[in-house]
């Protein structure tokens, strides 16, 4: 029945120091927060994009936007185009936006679209965001009060930055006891539990419960505990990648609202524009190309979008081991950020589920040691779901490719690397239009419109089915093209672009909730 009144987060980064500060928010001086990070390891700082739900994570947290995006080297994210995924053509590319189809909470515009709109793409169709995107605008003016929308967003960050952002605002105004320091043992209870991490300057730290952030290494829970890592290899073959930081040719280029995802040979490149530079990486499978092929693919890129000399940048080299652990939480250790997991970058599933962990464990904190194995399982089960969800998700946009230009491509669509419950999915939408009722959660990690944006965007048909679409659906879908159009036409010419409004919020900022 002992109470949980300490927590012990082993590891700093953006995983821990998110975690360390949703904590302490929610739960005020009620529990002791400390964090111990070594002064030697550089995290992986790879997470550059995030998913709309950051903006409610930071503002909980107490943290004021105009200074998070001055401070971060922030832009805003409106969504993904998926430049050659298709077909491979120049001129081959979707939007998986973030605003909702028009009138997704009234209807499912699929099957109007199917019959009467394809004149348009899918996104561009139902949802206005894509028209913003092209423009390369921002999704809100300096008058919208922080955190608000005009259209649904995210951003793209410096994550070294942020890291240093959320550690300062943890110790500063949260209350984060910080201890920079080698854990060299973690040390054991009789029954199983952790006891402490020993370390090489302050001796034992003691804990009832510890979240681990160690990154890769996932020393407690892994290494510690011995919960093993699931593979997921055979169906995502993703395992390296390739990154570079390189600035813009002109100081006043534009800054394009949403990441850019451009299909290769044997992989695809991630290109995310900030106000100061471009992250660039290629992710590729070893199995399917050389890291030399890799390379000259990457510099190609890195010419054919503006970058003078790319043979002048380093890149770094990071392996992918695609995967998650068994269990998440064991015994009275959870596992956050890399240490628990991770996947490809591709739709940026991985701050998402930092996010996603570090909200239920505050939600769902344990008041004793008692109640914690309860939590756990929840814990195990809630994020054993999201994982395969977000794997799913994934491979869907490999799997509806036309593209047999390579092995990577071909092997991608084999049935035997797609997963069963992708399969059961994909069966169902060859009748029925993807719709809430698809899935069994109610807070899915991705909403059935998402699926409709990659399916559709990339070529995927539905069966009109035996009867047409009644006169009621069909003025329905009149109607919300229609307004989807008004809004796209409104909003480009009343939004900013990105740098425009970057530039102003340095001087001026938003204004306060």
């Amino acid at each position: 029945m002992k109470k949980i009144e300490k927590i012990l987060i082993v590891g700093g980064g953006t995983a821990g120091w998110m975690t360390a500060g949703t904590i302490a928010a929610a739960h005020g001086e009620r529990v002791s927060i400390t964090l111990v990070e070594s002064p030697n390891i550089k995290p992986i700082g790879v997470g550059e994009g995030t998913w709309p739900t950051m903006r409610s994570t930071l503002e909980k947290m107490g943290i004021s936007e105009t200074n998070f995006i001055r401070e971060c080297d922030v832009s805003f994210k409106q969504g993904a185009k998926f430049a050659q995924w298709v077909t491979g053509a120049k001129d081959d590319a979707y939007y998986h936006p973030l605003v909702l189809p028009q009138g997704f909470f009234e209807g499912n515009l699929a099957p109007y679209w199917l019959q009467h709109g394809k004149d348009k793409s899918f996104s561009a169709a139902t949802c206005f965001q894509e028209h913003l995107c092209e423009k390369n605008l921002a999704p809100k003016q300096l008058s919208t009060p922080e955190y608000s929308a005009v259209a649904n967003y995210a951003y793209h960050l410096d994550s070294a930055k942020f890291s240093a952002f959320l550690q300062r605002h943890c110790i500063e105004n949260l209350g984060i006891q910080h201890v920079l320091d080698d854990v060299t043992t973690v040390n054991g209870l009789d029954d199983g539990d952790i006891a402490s991490v020993e370390t090489q300057s302050n001796g034992a730290l003691e804990a009832d419960l510890f979240i681990d952030c160690t990154g890769f290494k996932s020393l407690l829970l892994g290494e510690h505990l011995n919960v093993p890592f699931k593979s997921c290899a055979d169906v995502l073959f993703i395992d390296r990648a390739l990154a570079v930081q390189v600035p813009y040719k002109n100081a006043d280029d534009p800054i394009a609202s949403h990441t850019i995802s451009t299909a290769q040979e044997s992989g695809w490149i991630w290109d995310i524009g900030l106000p100061t530079r471009r992250g660039v990486g290629h992710v590729y499978s070893s199995r399917h190309t050389t890291k030399e092929r890799a390379s000259e693919e990457l510099r190609q890129y890195l010419t054919d979008t503006g970058v003078e000399n790319p043979s002048q940048y380093e890149f770094r080299e990071i392996p992918i081991n695609s995967g998650h652990r068994e269990k998440f939480w064991h015994r009275n250790c959870v596992a956050v950020g890399l240490s628990a997991g991770f996947l490809e970058p591709l739709e940026a599933s991985a701050l998402v589920l930092v996010e996603l962990s570090a909200s239920m464990i505050a939600e769902q904190l344990p008041a004793n040691r008692q109640t914690m194995d309860i939590v756990a399982r929840r814990f195990n089960d809630t994020f054993d779901y999201r994982w395969q969800r977000i794997i799913d998700f994934l491979k869907l946009h490999y799997v509806l490719t036309q593209r047999k230009d390579t092995a990577f491509w071909r092997d991608n669509c084999d049935p035997a690397t797609i997963p069963e419950s992708l399969k059961e999915l994909m069966t169902l939408w060859k009748y029925h239009h993807p719709w809430n009722h698809d899935f069994s959660r109610i807070n899915e990690v991705f909403p059935a419109a998402s699926y409709q944006y990659v399916l559709y965007g990339m070529g995927f048909e539905t069966e009109a089915g035996a009867h047409p679409l009644s006169a009621k659906e069909i003025k329905f879908g009149n109607m919300q093209f229609q307004q989807n159009m008004k809004h796209a036409e409104k909003l480009s010419k009343h939004l900013p672009t990105n740098r425009d409004l970057l530039m102003k919020l340095k001087t001026h900022g938003f204004q306060k909730v």
